[in-house]
């Protein structure tokens, strides 16, 4: 919901420091694989309950997950490059629910396993709104230069962010922000579903 002003912010910055590494050679694929290293580690350390570690390394593969499209649109943006970040931020999404189940299961199974249910709907709705926006020349720059089209929703980047940052934070909080935060992301998910239909339905009369 936020991500798109929130660009305006961050990109700039971003975009200086992504022409700087490009130009030293340093690539994106490379920036985004190192980020999700980070980020499995940020949800190991959640297994062991070390929060504010957990935290730090999450917050660096956020980071990083904004830098490699900046090295990408200072260089050579690829197709694989986007393949390769959207994949990194699901396995990276859904190994943060993952390690709260594993550091109190008995407490976070219930609640872990509904978010990574509504992480599963809500990332088809999305990748589903992509390959349609393809398939209809569909184009959109609000949330910058993408590998594939990026549908607006209730909860996007930036919300996720705010959620796993609360969690890590107020960890004891966890069952009830999932249930809540999965609940979000299922109305997300079916507001991007009525919107599809409303979309290529038409486009399709026309067509």
């Amino acid at each position: 919901m936020f991500d798109a002003k929130a660009r305006l912010l961050i990109d700039p910055p971003l975009n200086r420091l992504g022409g700087v590494l490009a130009r030293a050679g340093i690539s994106a694929d490379s920036v985004t694989i190192a980020g999700l290293v980070f980020g499995l580690i940020g949800a190991t350390f959640i297994t062991f309950g070390a929060f504010e570690w957990a935290l730090l390394f999450i917050l660096i593969n956020r980071f990083a997950d904004g830098l490699d499209g900046a090295i990408a649109r200072a260089s050579a943006k690829t197709g694989f490059g986007g393949y390769l970040d959207i994949t990194a931020d699901f396995l990276f999404y859904g190994a943060i629910p993952l390690g709260f189940a594993l550091y109190d299961p008995q407490a976070n199974a219930v609640a872990a396993g509904f978010l990574l249910l509504s992480f599963y709907v809500n990332g088809t709705s999305f990748l589903g709104y992509a390959i349609l926006a393809e398939k209809t020349g569909m184009e959109s720059r609000e949330h910058g230069i993408k590998s594939l089209y990026y549908s607006n929703g209730l909860l996007e980047g930036s919300e996720t962010i705010a959620f796993f940052v609360l969690i890590c934070l107020l960890p004891t909080s966890f069952f009830w922000a999932a249930l809540v935060f999965g609940a979000l992301c299922f109305v997300t998910a079916a507001l991007r579903i009525n919107a599809a239909r409303l979309i290529f339905t038409a486009t399709e009369k026309d067509g």
